[in-house]
């Protein structure tokens, strides 16, 4: 398990200055990648703020050699076809995805890996409402708004806000382990994981407990996956009417409450996969999907993997450190 250098790409706007949201999205990297823990991993990364201007504590070099780079959002002025990218951060850019880091970019920052060329052939997701210009300027670019990230091994991109921060906590999962990540997660009070193609409108999945009566009762229900649950039972134990369960559920999380089991499962199924040598039968029974063939239909609709896929990919990664 490693950790690596992380070099964040500032593009300043034509004052050298960043926006609040600019400010914001390099805060939400840097509480993550930027404050060490370790007690989880040690050496934890190292974030180097790269650019131009009062906010960089490196110049564009001290992108060579980083593990990973990202681009937070870009100026607005960019992002409506007003501005360019600056040529010398193009270059950088696509000088350190020919050296084989890994390229990410939260929100508008795909406008920037665009220019670079790096996302061309890829799948792209930014925010709806910049969607359309990503398209229109870069054809070879995949663009899909619907979904919170995408991750296509070197090259992965986020829709911003929220999602920014759950791409962030992907990227931990997948460099040290989905017990490090859920950890860190709990320390930030975010949920632990939330699967990159799940939809931007959805809802944290386990409410706190004090939130109101469904807080408790679905916090119960995390608790007690393995068992067989109706809507029914979980109805009685928060003292309401199944339809009144019902539309409290979908007004609090945007989903059914059988929807909302199932997601708790194959997310209980995700970390057993990643953290645990279980067979896939024990899994199933674990998650409460039961038989391994009904994970494997549940599993592959979701997500697009077999589970036997999944844990591959999402084994902590023996990724090289470097740039320490």
């Amino acid at each position: 398990m490693s950790a690596g250098a992380v070099a964040v790409v500032l593009v300043p706007d034509e004052r050298g200055g960043l926006s609040p949201w600019d400010q914001y999205e390099l805060s939400t990297i840097s509480m993550v990648f930027g404050v060490p823990y370790p007690d989880l991993a040690d050496p934890w990364y190292a974030l180097r703020v790269c650019g131009p201007g009062p906010y960089a504590t490196h110049g564009l070099d001290g992108i060579a050699g980083a593990a990973t780079v990202m681009v937070p959002s870009v100026p607005v002025a960019v992002a409506e076809g007003r501005a360019q990218v600056p040529e010398e951060i193009v270059g950088a850019l696509r000088e350190a995805g020919a050296a084989g880091a890994r390229m990410v970019s939260m929100c508008t920052g795909a406008f920037a890996l665009a220019a670079a060329g790096l996302l061309d052939g890829h799948r792209a997701v930014l925010h709806p409402n910049y969607a359309p210009l990503l398209a229109a300027r870069h054809p070879r670019v995949t663009v899909d708004a619907s979904v919170l990230y995408t991750d296509e091994d070197r090259v992965l991109t986020g829709a911003g806000a929220a999602a920014g921060l759950d791409l962030c906590l992907h990227l931990v999962r997948k460099d040290l382990g989905a017990a490090v990540a859920g950890e860190l997660a709990r320390r930030l009070v975010v949920p632990a994981h939330r699967p990159g193609g799940q939809p931007q409108a959805v809802a944290a999945p386990v409410p706190p407990r004090d939130e109101d009566s469904l807080g408790p009762v679905l916090h119960w229900a995390a608790e007690h996956l393995r068992e067989p649950l109706s809507v029914e039972e979980l109805a009685r134990r928060a003292r309401m009417s199944p339809r009144t369960f019902h539309r409290r559920v979908r007004e609090a999380h945007g989903t059914t409450p059988l929807q909302w089991l199932l997601g708790q499962r194959l997310a209980r199924a995700q970390a057993l996969l990643e953290a645990t040598d279980l067979p896939v039968e024990r899994i199933g029974e674990e998650s409460g999907l039961g038989s391994a063939a009904n994970l494997r239909r549940h599993f592959t609709r979701a997500l697009g993997l077999s589970p036997s896929a999944y844990r591959e990919a999402f084994r902590p990664s023996a990724r090289p450190s470097t740039g320490r």
